[in-house]
Parts: C-alpha cells; structure tokens; sequence
C-alpha cells in the first residue's frame, strides 16, 4: 500500500464524498499503534458474494424462527402461547452469558484461518443438525414435549451464536475502507433477505407438500412437513457456511502487543455511548419484528376477513407466503438503495429516517379493517421497502462502534462489538416473542379454535400497534447516537494512519 504524509492528502474514490481535511493531531507521538493492516481497501466480487452467504444461512433459522416458531409451537407441537412466551424469554438469560463470552472466545482465537472463520467452518454441520431437531416434533406427552422445546431451542441458539457473533465480526477485519465496508454489508442483506424471500414464500407451500393435504386443502401431517422442510434449509445453510469460509479473508488484526480481558472489552463496551443506544435501538427494533412476524400466520388465520388479494383467491397459507415473499422482495430493493442513501446523508441519518417512516406504516396497518387485504398487503410492501434501507446500517454502524473504540482507546474488541449486539438482537427477538405470547394470552387467544372479539383485537395489537410504538422508540434513541458522517471519516483516517505506520517503512 502506498504511504502517505497525511491522510488527508489522499485522493478520494469518485464514489466518496469530499470532505475538510482530518485533523491527527489527537494521535499521540510514540504511541505504539495496536493494529497491524493489510491491503484492507479493496475486496473481490466474489468474495463479497462468498461472506453475503453466511448470512443467507443464518437467516434460514433466524426468519424461521421469527415467523413460524410460534405457529409451530402452538399448532404442531400444541403448547400454550403463555409457555411459549416463556421460554423465548428465560432462555435469554444464558445468553446474557454465553454472547460476551463467545466474543471474548471469537477476539482471542489463533488459528492460520485468522481468528472468526474457523468458527464458521466448525459450527457449519452441527448448526445444520440442530436446526433440525428443534422442528422436530417426539410423540410424547405435554410436560415431555416442553421439556424438548425448551432444550432444543436453547441449543439451537447457542449454536447460533458460535457461529454469528464470529461471522458478524468478520464485517470488521476484512476491510477498514468506509465504502468497501458499506458495499460488502450490502452485500451481505442482499443475500439474507434473499433467504428471507425463500423461506417467507415457499416455507407452507412445502410443509403442504411434504405433510400431504387433504380433500379440505388441510395439511395431514405437519410435523412431517415442517422436519423436511426444515431439513432442506438446513443443508442448504451448512452448503452456505463453507463457502463463506472457503471465500473470505481476515485482513485486520490486533497487534500482538494488546492485553485486555474479557471483563475489560466489556467495560470499553459500556463506556461507549453509542454501542449503548444502538444496542438499546437494536433490542427495539427487533421487539417489533418478532411480534409482526410471530403474528403474521394467527393473523391471516384468525383475524383477516376475506380470501382475495389483488383480485386472486388464495387460501391462508397462499396469502402468508404472498404476503411474506413480496414483503422480502421490497425489502432487497431498499437494502440497494442503502449505500447510496448511507453516503449522502450518513448512516445514522439514513437508519433514524427509515425506522420513523417504518413506524408510520405499521401505525397505518393498525387502522385498516379485517375486510381490507389488498391495502393490507400496499402498506405492507411500502414499510418494507423504507425499512429494506436501515437493515445493513445496524451492521456497518456497529463496525464503526468498533472503530470508535480503537479510535478513543487503543483497543480493538471487534467480537465483542458484535458478539454484545447479537445479544441486543435475540434479547429483542426473544422479548417480542414473549410479549406476543403474553399478549394473546391475556386476550385469550387459543390456537386451532374460533377466537373472541377480544382475541382477535389482541392479533391486531401484536402485529401492528405495539411494533409501531418500538419502532418508534428506536428512532427517538438515535437522536444520542455521535457517530455522524463527518465523524466516521475522520476515524477512518486516523485510524488508517496508524496501520500504515505499522507496516511503512520510515521516510
């Protein structure tokens, strides 16, 4: 890499907005840099390609789980709403452990594969075979059925964090350059929301192939249907993990000089104001997915009048995957107008804008009657392509978050960054499950049978009133969020100093 006198010299890729010249003047004379750097500008397509498919595996378990868990629960595996609620909310507490340990575990591995990728090659099989079992339901009575939820599902996401908190963390080490970073994270969404559309639209059409229906149109066996269904996203997500492993580089690295703990990364964490309004905003956002997307087979099962959208007759399980697949469609369009939208206005810009314009829609869902699909499915369709734009934001600002910390502090903890958002992440998905639960609960919500007035009111709360309100919740904690634009290129310059300095010979 060629060396420059000042960072600030340096010639801007057309791509890059022009900026005033960065001010090093706050990097101290003598200090020992901690980050050794490698040509971390420019990465290939393929590449890119390659780590965007880590993703798409993991979000075969993470939109499963997110939309047809509960129904799978409550309808398959026939336990009450209020012991699903539950256990989406206890098994968080070990995550509370697990997460910042995987992440201390993640910044400290040695291996000739770097310090993440390893792990994505170690967990790509056992991933699979978990993600398995937890769709697999035993004949067995009510007390043993929970029991088997319980641990299943509990080591479904254990498994997802030794995988995850590793593969998030590589966004921060195979490229420090702000435009490459943002390009290979929307890389990355394109290829989960890809998955999303897979698992959204085709997941009951292929749990009614494989269960076999009836004369009615009623799946026969869907426990059969949902195992082998689940089966095929599951080699399709080992396939997925190894080539990620097979196709990434790690090219930015702790110098071997830095000592910290995992109690001190933690601490770096916590003083870091804007890990902890992101992490905050994180927890939010995605209270409000889980409940929209737990809510949205009950919804159109009990709840929504009328069989037609856009003037086609589709049963409920069409309607799902219409309403799901399209919604993913919309999605990937916002997540490419991401970048662009991200390095004119910046991202916390950008990600603030879109969760407030989110909340509206919902807001707007939540006043439609039973009777009103098609302006049902519009609004849909509209939230999700404004909310499409935040997705690779959470992910690149957290990067920066990591950055921000190496900047202030000399300590570079990318696992950890990631490993406490992953925690933020499934604390909320975990949160909105259970408030699902809890919610249909109280407004006596029974699966498989003719819900009240009252019942039915609560699967219009959970799938738009209360997602609204979260949304809108995170986009009033982005307000305390420092990290803006200007401030994003002035890390990327020190910091790029100080690697430089690491490798360049003197002048």
């Amino acid at each position: 890499m060629r060396r420059h006198d000042c960072p600030a010299s340096r010639r801007k890729p057309p791509s890059t907005p022009q900026r005033p010249p960065t001010n090093i003047s706050k990097i101290k004379s003598g200090a020992p840099p901690n980050v050794k750097h490698k040509n971390s500008e420019q990465l290939s397509t393929t590449e890119k390609i390659g780590y965007g498919l880590g993703d798409c595996a993991a979000n075969f378990v993470f939109f499963t789980q997110m939309v047809f868990l509960f129904d799978y629960y409550t309808e398959v595996l026939r336990l009450s709403p209020l012991h699903v609620g539950s256990i989406f909310l206890f098994s968080r507490l070990w995550d509370a452990v697990n997460d910042p340990l995987m992440g201390g575990l993640a910044d400290r591995t040695k291996s000739r594969w770097g310090k993440y990728r390893p792990w994505i090659l170690a967990t790509a099989v056992p991933f699979a075979i978990l993600f398995v079992l937890a769709y697999t339901t035993p004949d067995w009575g009510y007390t043993a059925r929970l029991i088997w939820a319980i641990v299943t599902y509990n080591a479904l996401m254990m498994m997802y964090t030794v995988n995850n908190v590793p593969y998030s963390a590589l966004t921060g080490v195979m490229t420090g350059d702000i435009s490459e970073r943002a390009s290979l994270v929307q890389w990355r969404f394109v290829m989960a929301m890809t998955a999303q559309f897979l698992v959204g639209a085709y997941t009951m059409t292929l749990v009614a192939r494989f269960g076999g229906v009836d004369d009615a149109g009623e799946v026969m066996d869907p426990a059969r249907g949902y195992q082998l269904t689940i089966a095929l996203w599951a080699v399709l997500m080992a396939v997925f993990l190894l080539i990620t492993f097979l196709t990434t580089r790690e090219r930015i690295a702790p110098a071997p000089q830095q000592k910290t703990s995992v109690w001190g990364d933690l601490t770096d964490l916590t003083k870091n104001r804007n890990w902890v309004v992101l992490a905050l905003a994180t927890v939010l956002v995605f209270i409000s997915l889980a409940m929209r997307g737990g809510s949205t087979l009950p919804f159109f099962r009990y709840y929504v009048v009328g069989d037609t959208v856009l003037g086609f007759q589709k049963s409920t399980d069409q309607l799902v995957g219409w309403f799901n697949g399209l919604s993913t469609a919309m999605a990937i369009l916002g997540v490419l107008l991401s970048k662009s939208l991200a390095m004119r206005f910046g991202k916390r810009n950008v990600y603030r804008a879109s969760l407030a314009l989110s909340a509206v829609c919902i807001l707007v869902f939540y006043m439609l009657p039973a009777t009103a699909i098609t302006p049902m499915f519009a609004t849909q369709y509209l939230m999700q392509f404004i909310y499409g734009v935040s997705i690779p934001l959470l992910w690149a600002m957290m990067a920066d978050v990591a950055d921000f910390t190496e900047w202030k502090l000399s300590r570079r903890a990318t696992a950890m960054t990631f490993a406490a958002t992953v925690f933020a992440l499934k604390l909320g998905l975990s949160l909105g499950g259970a408030l699902q639960g809890y919610i249909l609960s109280l407004h006596g919500y029974e699966a498989d049978a003719v819900q009240t007035p009252l019942a039915r009111s609560g699967l219009a709360q959970v799938m738009s009133l209360y997602p609204a309100l979260a949304f809108l919740a995170a986009a009033v904690l982005l307000l305390f969020y420092q990290i803006d634009r200007q401030t994003e290129y002035d890390m990327h310059d020190e910091l790029t100093a100080r690697r430089e300095a690491t490798v360049a010979p003197s002048a």
